[in-house]
């Protein structure tokens, strides 16, 4: 087996950007993504941590360097980039600063023994992992929820003050984005802890509970999704980005057919952060701008949802958008029951709500 591996490469002694070289690198001996590690270190100096729990990035996932070498292809492909756990931190290769994870133990320091210290230094990938810290670099950090669970049931006598603490800072536990897409074979136990914590802040609540028309109370019926019409309009001039949420399997179903082609980008695996959107729209708001530029700078034509609330978030709230890229967003968004609509012939139907969107698409 050969793989071809892009590596991170900075010295924040001697380089002004950071870099990244080339390996074409034969598997013989090497078992895990420290094996690669450390032959690659052989003939070019590396920096890097010659440990199985050193936190690494491979195609924008977070793995430890135990990772089998199967388990890479499996899950990357035989192209794999290996990057640092933040590149923003960087300072030796694949070695980071990790002051500012360090320095939010300072919130807690009165409610931790060196044991809970040491336990904390390993939650140390949860804290990078959060794609929070790409739009607001002071949050709180996900590890330092987790801690704060841990704290709470440990001593249930602190919770209170542990809850205020963490109530107080600003950039909080309501900017806590899910960390499923973002670290490889993620234990559903991590996300549970920490929207506990949430729940006991009173910052979360179902979605169906949250009102993504700010400023607009028209509502969309968009009818239900008919999964057995004949196509008789496939898409073939098309390029389409779909945000996956709620109706996965029938909208994929449906887009198989259609002879488009199907944008696979990165940011449609970001969350929206949408069970905290009444408490804190901003977070909301910046990803969503993120998701839908990406796909305008890709040369979509329309960025298609699956569900009513994502319409209104995209559509509805352009100016929200806007504002918070400096841009016009001009691209459309189709809820997946009108592109089927417009698929199977049904123009009518389809114009009843595409008439409504806030930018008509106009392709009928």
């Amino acid at each position: 087996m050969k793989l071809e591996i892009s590596l991170f490469k900075f010295d924040c002694n001697s380089d002004y950007l950071p870099y990244y070289t080339k390996h074409f690198l034969k598997i013989n001996d090497e078992k895990t993504l420290l094996d690669i590690l450390n032959t690659i270190n052989k003939d070019a100096k590396l920096g890097y941590e010659n440990d199985e729990n050193f936190d690494l990035v491979v195609n924008g996932v977070y793995v430890k360097a135990s990772i089998s070498i199967n388990d890479l292809v499996k899950n990357f492909t035989k192209e794999i980039t290996i990057e640092p756990i933040s590149i923003r931190r960087a300072n030796n290769d694949l070695i980071i600063d990790d002051n500012d994870f360090i320095e939010k133990l300072e919130l807690l320091k009165d409610f931790t023994t060196q044991e809970d210290i040491e336990k904390y230094k390993i939650l140390k990938a949860y804290f990078y992992a959060s794609n929070t810290l790409n739009y607001k670099s002071d949050y709180i950090g996900d590890a330092l929820l987790l801690l704060a669970f841990d704290l709470i049931q440990k001593d249930i006598s602190n919770e209170k003050s542990i809850l205020n603490i963490i109530n107080e800072y600003e950039i909080g536990a309501q900017y806590h984005t899910s960390l499923k897409n973002r670290i490889l074979d993620l234990d559903e136990e991590v996300e549970r802890k920490i929207t506990n914590i949430q729940d006991k802040l009173q910052l979360r609540a179902s979605v169906s509970k949250q009102n993504f028309r700010v400023n607009n109370t028209l509502i969309i019926d968009f009818g239900e999704l008919e999964e057995s019409n004949e196509i008789k309009h496939d898409f073939k001039d098309f390029n389409i980005v779909y945000y996956p949420s709620l109706n996965i399997e029938k909208t994929q179903t449906l887009l198989s057919k259609l002879n488009a082609n199907i944008l696979n980008l990165d940011t449609t695996k970001l969350d929206l952060a949408k069970n905290t959107f009444a408490v804190n729209p901003d977070i909301t708001f910046q990803i969503a701008t993120t998701i839908i530029l990406d796909a305008f700078d890709n040369n979509a034509d329309f960025l298609l949802v699956d569900n009513t609330n994502d319409f209104y978030l995209f559509d509805y709230n352009r100016k929200a958008l806007e504002k918070c890229s400096g841009r016009e967003i001009i691209l459309p968004v189709i809820h997946v029951n009108e592109l089927e609509k417009l698929a199977s012939g049904k123009h009518d139907e389809a114009r009843k709500t595409l008439n409504l969107h806030q930018v008509n698409p106009e392709i009928i």
